[in-house]
């Protein structure tokens, strides 16, 4: 994997640097981190002084200017921690929150937000979701109305990953009734503190435990004029725009997830014995492995090139739409094998594998259902 002619010696570095670090630094507390609901920020912190959390964006303001294939390498790292919380807290910032500044900021927002959202000195959030409003942005009924003052928003939102902790909010919003659909809806830049802006609470779910997740309420916010973020009435766009590089790097974590999975429960059908003799001795199950290895092997493939090919600047919204689809389902049906050869270890919460099987549900689901998926890749085959 390290050696993929796609990765340069520069990329090659960058991901011995960050697993030295998930080695050090995250995987000795990640159950604490469980525990306790959230990921420090003095660990994200010290990601943003290495330079992890803004490796795409200007020098300018502290980043790195790589590549896709970057961002994939970070996803992967992070995803290969066994700590799903974790890597969601990581690249919801720097890929799936962050980026909507990057693409549409005045030069004005960005001097003010990017290089501490770079540094991680704070930390953001994407605000689309509502909980009538997933899949179908467009159905969304959060508004912005346009004030002699600015704007005054009002509405809610629901499963914002950062949302507790988050620092500064890219929010979306209706701003011209519910003509034309797609095409007046507006984004905005909200802090933390602003009145009529508040966490109404923290969400428990299945997995990501470690990933803080709330619903948001907006009653009468104002905000100025500078509050919006990139062209009135384009959000949707620029929405589909950045979801995109969001499902690559989905992508990009599920077959990490599923990679590490494998590793882990070829180290334990190796050394569990059952009547006898190791449980890779019956040939169901080191078969059942060399499939699954196999396909993860192809999938990364897909999502290796299809990286590539973004970072030459190609169109890849099919490719795209297909390695979300498809890393999001097979990173399940291989946490379903490796929890079932784990036995009644695996059911345990002491397992790691139990951990990771709740964690990858989310994949199917998060970033477009694996459904709406294979509509948008139907729609372009013929």
């Amino acid at each position: 994997m390290t050696h993929d002619p796609f990765f340069s010696a520069e990329h090659r570095a960058l991901r011995d640097s960050l697993r030295s670090f998930m080695q050090e630094q995250v995987i000795p507390q990640g159950e604490q981190w469980e525990q306790d609901g959230v990921v420090p920020r003095a660990v994200l912190r010290q990601m943003g002084e290495l330079g992890w959390l803004g490796m795409r964006y200007s020098q300018d303001y502290g980043g790195s200017e790589l590549d896709t294939l970057a961002t994939v390498i970070l996803a992967e790292e992070v995803s290969a921690s066994t700590f799903g919380g974790f890597a969601a807290t990581v690249t919801v910032h720097t890929d799936m929150a962050s980026p909507h500044l990057h693409h549409a900021g005045s030069p004005a927002q960005k001097e003010r937000y990017m290089p501490d959202l770079i540094a991680g000195r704070k930390i953001c959030a994407v605000a689309m979701t509502e909980a009538d409003a997933g899949s179908d942005l467009a159905g969304m009924r959060t508004k912005a109305v346009a004030t002699d003052r600015g704007w005054l928003l009002n509405g809610s939102k629901m499963y914002i990953t950062n949302g507790v902790h988050g620092d500064v909010y890219f929010v979306a919003a209706k701003t011209g009734g519910d003509a034309g659909r797609h095409h007046r809806m507006s984004m905005f830049i909200v802090e933390k503190g602003t009145p009529g802006f508040r966490v109404a609470r923290a969400l428990k779910k299945h997995g990501w435990l470690c990933s803080d997740t709330a619903e948001l309420i907006f009653e009468n916010c104002e905000l100025p004029h500078e509050a919006l973020l990139g062209e009135q009435d384009r959000g949707f766009y620029a929405l589909m725009k950045n979801l995109q590089n969001e499902r690559i790097v989905i992508g990009a974590m599920a077959m990490s997830e599923a990679s590490t999975a494998i590793e882990l429960t070829l180290k334990w059908v190796t050394q569990r014995k059952t009547f006898g003799t190791p449980l890779w001795d019956k040939q169901t199950i080191r078969q059942r492995l060399a499939m699954r290895s196999a396909q993860v092997h192809a999938a990364r493939s897909l999502i290796y090139h299809t990286a590539w090919r973004d970072a030459q600047g190609e169109e890849v919204t099919k490719e795209v739409s297909m390695i979300k689809a498809l890393a999001g389902s097979l990173v399940n049906e291989v946490m379903y094998d490796c929890f079932q050869f784990h036995g009644g270890m695996g059911y345990m919460r002491e397992s790691t594998i139990e951990r990771m099987e709740r964690d990858a549900r989310i994949h199917a689901i998060g970033g477009g259902a694996t459904e709406v998926m294979l509509e948008e890749i139907a729609k372009r085959m013929i």
